[in-house]
């Protein structure tokens, strides 16, 4: 079931996304050859919590951080530990709020160093797509509008698209309907309607579009060891009919 918010919940959830961006704007500087996965996390927790939030991945459905931080071949859900990023690495990181039972979600790839022209064009690419994903959100419009043209754009790139995980509805939970998939898929197809607000995520491979789940219940990675890139906006459609992108994140080129 969707569930339309008003204009006073999509207020409490900017609220939410406000402090999401803010958190993103601690965490990019951080990002550099030697520090850990794990101080990544620290650092992102300390963050919401001294903000009178709470982290909205943390014990969800058991997971044990407060940031998903997927280095390189990991797509999404990377558990943060000892592992120091190093130079030409590209790292993710996916981050959400729970304020007052209001949630926000967004992520991003980031450089590690310097990176060669073939990870640099993945990031690039990438975040075009969830740029067409955002350009396609127009009420009486169809899921399916977001979905082509992500897929559209990796294809033309070359790039394999992950279809085992998508974007979702997002706001009074973590995640709710509807689900929606950066390929075309041969499910629901609901209109795009006032009220919605969604998490679009693109996640596009370097390689194909084949994933894994590793043993540790949590991480996905591309099932050819080639590097995956993933972007996420938390976006209204708000009473009027206009689309408000909640979140923010600095791009560091």
């Amino acid at each position: 079931m969707i569930r339309l918010k008003n204009q006073a919940e999509i207020d409490r959830i900017r609220e939410s996304c406000r402090m999401l961006s803010g958190c993103f704007a601690e965490l990019v500087p951080l990002v550099k050859p030697g520090v850990t996965t794990g101080q990544l996390d620290e650092a992102a927790r300390s963050y919401i919590v001294s903000h009178g939030g709470k982290p909205a991945f943390l014990g969800y459905d058991g997971y044990p951080a407060s940031l998903c931080v997927s280095p390189n071949e990991v797509v999404i859900h990377g558990i943060p530990g000892d592992r120091r990023l190093v130079d030409g690495d590209i790292v993710g990181l996916d981050c959400g709020i729970d304020l007052g039972g209001y949630y926000s979600d967004a992520a991003i790839t980031l450089p590690v160093g310097k990176l060669s022209a073939e990870m640099d064009k993945l990031l690039r690419v990438t975040r075009e797509c969830l740029e067409r994903a955002i350009a396609a959100v127009k009420p009486g419009g169809r899921i399916h509008d977001i979905s082509r043209a992500v897929y559209g754009h990796a294809l033309a790139n070359g790039y394999g698209v992950v279809r085992q995980y998508c974007g979702h509805g997002v706001g009074l939970a973590p995640h709710e309907d509807p689900q929606i998939p950066n390929y075309v898929s041969p499910g629901p197809n609901p209109r795009i309607a006032p009220g919605m607000v969604f998490a679009l995520e693109p996640m596009i491979n370097l390689g194909k579009g084949d994933v894994r789940l590793l043993d540790d219940g949590w991480t996905v990675v591309t099932i050819d060891r080639k590097a995956s890139a993933h972007y996420e906006h938390t976006l209204a459609v708000l009473p009027d009919g206009s689309v408000e992108v909640l979140t923010s994140w600095t791009w560091p080129y």
